[in-house]
């Protein structure tokens, strides 16, 4: 019964020695690969964090699990990672693969409810970010776009004398 609230102080030392290391070697493999590791989570990022995260847990709490074993599993999760968005910022079809593209949800004041359907985002959650935006009416707004990362952005109606961010999301011509 007491190996189930304390396995003794060899557990107690190995859990915070290899925790430790193993915290280390998981910073500094992040600081390594770059910002792009610690940005804007959209589903890849959230997968590959959530794998990192599992894995320090399993080298912390199993002893089958060698220090040198986890550091071999974080370097080959962030050298995948690397792998798939070098990939997907030279070829279109691997970025659209891995994070999907962002979603007009409301054009020229107009919400778009079949966009909303498929995107799963009521009407109620487009008002709010039009009131976080600032805006007291949707007709203040140009669009209301979801991102790949799952944020409301809000494009305000202007003079647009520049390229459109709104390129080639495929606004409607009328609505």
């Amino acid at each position: 019964m007491t190996q189930l609230f304390f396995n003794g102080w060899d557990s107690v030392y190995r859990t915070l020695i290899v925790g430790f290391l193993a915290y280390a070697v998981l910073v500094l493999f992040l600081r390594i690969a770059g910002n792009r590791t610690l940005s804007k989570m959209n589903a890849f990022d959230l997968v590959v964090t959530v794998s990192l995260g599992s894995t320090l847990a399993s080298v912390l709490t199993s002893k089958e699990v060698s220090l040198t074993d986890g550091a071999t599993a974080f370097a080959l999760l962030i050298a995948l990672q690397f792998v798939v968005t070098w990939s997907s910022v030279r070829a279109p079809w691997i970025r659209k693969l891995v994070t999907g593209e962002p979603r007009l949800l409301l054009y020229r004041g107009e919400l778009l409810h079949s966009a909303l359907q498929k995107a799963r985002v009521t009407d109620e959650e487009v008002h709010s970010a039009l009131r976080t935006a600032g805006m007291m009416t949707s007709d203040q707004a140009e669009a209301v776009v979801l991102e790949t990362n799952g944020t409301l952005s809000v494009v305000r109606k202007g003079d647009a004398t520049g390229r459109s961010t709104l390129k080639g999301m495929g606004t409607p011509s009328t609505l």
